[in-house]
């Protein structure tokens, strides 16, 4: 009997044990199956994203980047997808609705870019360069519009000022923003800055932060710019010059007039003489042909190309400050073999007008070479020196700065996180 009661106690304990245990089980699996979703969720906190699209003449491209967020620290990119779809949004202005496709899918990459838990809280933002500058404005009025009504049905956040046209000076800031973020000075208070040269077709840019204070009360007063970005305030001298980028100064050289005036047949000393070449800009053809100069061909079109320039821009303070240059400076460099096409490098100012006395003296650089190739070496060396970059400056030239490109877009993603934040 008392064998038997043992032998009961036993299974008791036995049972009681593997109950506890199934219960602990149950209890303990049920909040964590439940619990993921919340996981993912939290993990989301974890960063923020922005997506941006870059509404160009010749297409629209989507950026959409993942920022770790850091306790008292700038926040670090950690991931950038990036999807280009053509045409631009400007070849639609006959007929809005037609840009509605090529948006929406460039929305779906977003949304696979993000997760859902961060969707709302994910600025969508839209910002139109040259090609809707060009637009009238009725007709891009109304592209930005229907982009805006695709971004309020979107599960993304926006706001009334999501869709824009960019100006100049903003462009050339963000680029400034963009470079010093992957540099890492941009985050640091004590740390210096670098400047940012760009030239573009119809434009090109000049910003940088100055070490002058003289610089700051000399200056127009619309050159100088404040904003915050990362609890830091920066004061940059920044200002886009209109009509002097290479293609628009390239025309104007050569004598023509954009878009009905001028001849569309053109002669100049900065071609080859006896040369005739076709051109195209603007969607007008140009004849163009080299003549015969009196004196040195390469002293008739400087004089030319110094007229252009001739009190347009004014002199910076360059010596002091290392300066990153984009877009047509680092195209004619790779092109003369200056610097690695796909790694970028230095030149000094003095190789571009070097270059161009070697290149306007035999009249071309290479076969395949550009027939303009004098002309745009006149240009940016005379335009570097008119800026006030002495013969002996460095510039950096990149297309990439640790495995990022050296956009606009991140600038002006993290500019309107940074907007949100104050607001």
């Amino acid at each position: 009997m008392k064998r038997v009661s043992q032998w009961g106690v036993f299974l008791s304990v036995g049972v009681l044990l593997l109950y506890v245990l199934l219960v602990k089980h149950h209890l303990g699996s049920g909040p964590q199956s439940a619990s993921r979703p919340a996981h993912r969720a939290a993990d989301a906190q974890l960063f923020q994203y922005g997506v941006m699209f870059d509404a160009g003449s010749t297409g629209t491209r989507v950026h959409v980047f993942r920022f770790t967020v850091h306790t008292n620290a700038a926040p670090s990119l950690s991931q950038e997808t990036f999807r280009a779809i053509e045409p631009g949004l400007s070849a639609y202005a006959d007929d809005p609705d037609q840009c509605a496709a090529g948006i929406l899918q460039l929305l779906e990459v977003a949304k696979s870019s993000v997760p859902p838990p961060a969707w709302s809280r994910t600025p969508a933002v839209l910002r139109a360069t040259a090609g809707l500058r060009l637009l009238e404005g009725g007709r891009a009025r109304e592209l930005l519009t229907r982009v805006m009504a695709l971004f309020v049905d979107s599960p993304f956040l926006s706001r009334d000022d999501s869709v824009s046209i960019m100006d100049g000076t903003d462009e050339g800031i963000s680029a400034w923003i963009t470079v010093n973020f992957l540099t890492g000075d941009l985050n640091r208070a004590d740390s210096s800055t670098a400047g940012m040269l760009d030239l573009g077709g119809g434009s090109t840019q000049i910003t940088f932060k100055p070490q002058d204070e003289k610089t700051i009360q000399t200056s127009p007063i619309d050159y100088i710019r404040s904003f915050q970005m990362f609890n830091n305030t920066h004061t940059v001298y920044t200002h886009s010059y209109l009509g002097l980028g290479l293609m628009s100064a390239r025309l104007a050289v050569l004598g023509g007039a954009p878009p009905l005036g001028g001849s569309r047949e053109l002669v100049t000393p900065c071609l080859s003489p006896g040369s005739e070449v076709r051109w195209e800009h603007s969607d007008v053809v140009y004849t163009v042909s080299g003549q015969e100069s009196e004196g040195s061909a390469l002293e008739a079109c400087r004089l030319r190309v110094h007229r252009l320039l001739s009190g347009k821009v004014l002199k910076v303070e360059a010596d002091d400050i290392d300066f990153y240059a984009f877009s047509f400076y680092y195209d004619r460099a790779a092109e003369l073999g200056l610097i690695e096409e796909q790694t970028g490098g230095s030149v000094r100012v003095s190789d571009y007008s070097e270059a161009a006395e070697r290149v306007c003296g035999g009249w071309g650089a290479s076969s395949g070479s550009s027939p303009f190739l004098c002309l745009d070496l006149l240009y940016i060396s005379t335009l570097l020196q008119e800026l006030g970059f002495p013969p002996h400056k460095t510039l950096k030239l990149a297309r990439t700065i640790h495995q990022v490109e050296t956009s606009w877009a991140l600038g002006a993603t993290f500019h309107y996180i940074e907007s949100l934040n104050t607001h």
